[in-house]
């Protein structure tokens, strides 16, 4: 199978729904596994607790400050409120004192930003692997649960800041591409993006009826995921698309597609208030854009140059491919 999460027909039929079939029924879940979905969500009376976990291993630097944020990002998704975070770190066996050190500084700098708690986890050096993973679970509060699976026809699809934040910054650092001291500077700009926290919550203050943490497959994987998972069509404005020119140059020298590229930094967000979010968001500045409208429809459908193209169920991130 090629590198990267599983495809989303293979997802259901290999593990969400041999989960869903044998699965006991508890009344106090409220949101179980389904494609498309950031988090699961459990009723404990005042407060839903919301959760959700995932690993890093399309990258090595930054490891640790990227684990924070991809996972606190999920409970942002599902409208809540990040409370703590338990992390599971597996290390190769030529790790040094040193990288133990940034790793683990990078967490608790990047949680403390954010005000979440590490609640503990697990951590071994092993020869099972090449290089560090991290995997992490976060537990979030919310009173409202905000689904992927929420978008209606009519809404607006708006995307807030800009795409691959996240791709571009783990290439930049990762690969060998030559870029000029302003466009460096541009990459560290771009890491202190990565976290969809204050746009979650402004969101979920005004109201939305979809919100999805733009993560593998991209932009457009995204669109697709929120709407297979809400059963609605969508057509998408790909020209409308914000990028930033770093993104573009690296993604050009490497020949990688940007809107199918790893996007932590951005959410998806699916409102029939789509002017009013997006006024309220660049308000308390953060940058948004509507790229297009959720359709009574199943079609998926993305311009792109004047062009009109099926939007497919993504395959593997071009982060794996490049």
């Amino acid at each position: 199978m090629q590198t990267g999460k599983l495809p989303d027909s293979v997802l259901n039929k290999l593990i969400i729904e041999p989960i869903t079939e044998n699965s006991v029924e508890r009344k106090e879940v409220l949101l179980k596994p389904s494609v498309g979905e950031d988090c699961a969500a459990v009723n404990f009376g005042d407060n839903i607790c919301i959760a959700s976990t995932d690993p890093i291993t399309g990258a090595v630097k930054d490891i640790g400050k990227l684990a924070v944020h991809i996972n606190t990002n999920d409970i942002a998704a599902g409208g809540g409120e990040p409370v703590g975070i338990l992390v599971t770190t597996l290390l190769p066996t030529d790790i040094t004192y040193e990288d133990i050190k940034k790793i683990t500084e990078d967490i608790y700098t990047e949680a403390k930003k954010l005000n979440i708690v590490v609640l503990g986890g697990h951590t071994e050096v092993t020869d099972a692997v090449k290089k560090p993973i991290i995997s992490c679970t976060v537990l979030g509060k919310t009173k409202k649960i905000i689904s992927s699976s929420g978008a209606k026809a009519g809404d607006s699809v708006i995307i807030t800041k800009y795409a691959a934040l996240e791709g571009s910054c783990i290439l930049a650092k990762e690969r060998d591409i030559p870029l000029s001291p302003s466009e460096k500077e541009d990459i560290e700009n771009m890491s202190e993006m990565l976290s969809v926290v204050k746009e979650g919550s402004i969101a979920s203050k005004l109201g939305v009826h979809a919100m999805h943490d733009i993560t593998e497959g991209g932009v457009l994987g995204a669109c697709w995921e929120v709407a297979t998972c809400s059963n609605t069509g969508i057509y998408i404005d790909a020209d409308t698309i914000p990028l930033l020119p770093v993104t573009k140059k690296i993604c050009d020298h490497l020949g990688a597609d940007p809107l199918k590229l790893i996007s932590s930094g951005s959410m998806l967000m699916a409102s029939d208030k789509g002017k009013e979010l997006v006024k309220e968001l660049e308000k308390n500045g953060i940058k948004a854009t509507i790229i297009g409208k959720f359709t009574e429809d199943t079609k998926k459908i993305y311009k792109y140059q004047n062009k009109e193209y099926p939007l497919e169920e993504p395959g593997s991130d071009e982060l794996y491919r490049v």
